[in-house]
């Protein structure tokens, strides 16, 4: 599989209770690679299960460190260094009362431009699928990319799936641009919030249906509700989440995509590999950042 997408340095900040205004707020904070890209590159090659490589851009100023990082975890990264952006970095603020959940601050850096000069088509040898990240359309030349990446996906006959991302950035895109710009991808995996924008629809079951009008297969995460699988207009299953403790809500829907990607690479239908992806945003939320442990 080829993951092309962000690769970005998180500080994640996890206080308790509202930020004081004016004044300090209590936090403990720690420096995380992250990038909603390189997270599902990460779960997806968690299990040694499945090969994966990872296409993005970085700084000068990290780039040792996230290409080690990568590894790690079993990706095999191609990352082009950026001479004139520092890499791309996320203030994640964390709420660390029960839900866990997460507020980003996103500076797109290096990652903002990826552009068509990063492709080769030849980064296609030997993939089954193709995975872009949904951050890629929130910046003219990664667009860009997306329109030759998914051209150069069809001439090779490779199937291609895409996450939005980002509800807020989405806002600013405009609902029919991105719809014109996913334009032959076949698989969809938003998130709830992310659905009911896309559709105008506020229920994420009747929402997920819609987009399965747009997208062969359409996969809406929706965190402790679990996932949505539809089809042709229709929810085909509903797929429970798995219980958890949440310290950390960031990168919980990659954690999903990764392992529901990695699941159907090695076989499984939708809605078991809709399982193994709850699954793995259950473990994810259970640890601060978006990827899995580094191996040993």
């Amino acid at each position: 599989m080829l993951v092309v997408g962000d690769v970005v340095t998180d500080v994640v900040a996890r206080h308790r209770g509202p930020l004081a205004a004016g004044t300090d707020t209590a936090s403990t904070i720690r420096t995380v690679p992250g990038g909603a890209g390189a997270n599902v590159a990460c779960w997806a090659a968690r299990d040694d299960r499945v090969e994966v490589r990872l296409l993005g851009r970085v700084g000068t100023d990290a780039a040792a460190w996230h290409e080690r990082e990568l590894l790690t975890r079993g990706v095999r990264p191609r990352l082009t260094v950026d001479e004139e952006a520092p890499t791309g970095t996320v203030i994640c603020l964390v709420d660390a009362d029960a839900a866990a959940e997460r507020t980003f601050l996103t500076d797109g850096g290096a990652t903002a431009r990826l552009s068509p000069d990063d492709w080769s088509d030849a980064l296609l040898d030997g993939v089954a699928r193709l995975h872009l990240s949904g951050y890629l359309l929130f910046s003219e030349p990664s667009r860009e990319l997306v329109t030759v990446a998914l051209a150069a996906a069809r001439a090779h006959g490779v199937p291609v799936s895409l996450d939005p991302a980002s509800a807020g950035f989405l806002v600013e895109l405009g609902v029919d641009r991105f719809l014109a710009l996913v334009e032959g991808v076949d698989l969809l995996l938003p998130s709830r919030d992310e659905a009911c924008l896309l559709t105008g629809l506020p229920d994420a079951a009747d929402a997920a249906a819609k987009l399965s009008h747009h997208v062969p297969l359409v996969v809406a995460k929706q965190g402790v509700a679990g996932a949505l699988v539809a089809r042709s207009g229709t929810v085909v299953a509903r797929v429970p989440a798995v219980p958890a403790t949440p310290r950390d809500t960031t990168g919980a829907g990659d954690a999903f995509t990764g392992a529901f990607l990695a699941a159907l690479l090695t076989g499984a239908g939708p809605e078991e590999a809709a399982t193994e992806g709850c699954r793995a945003g259950a473990s994810a939320v259970e640890r601060v950042g978006g990827r899995p442990p580094a191996r040993g």
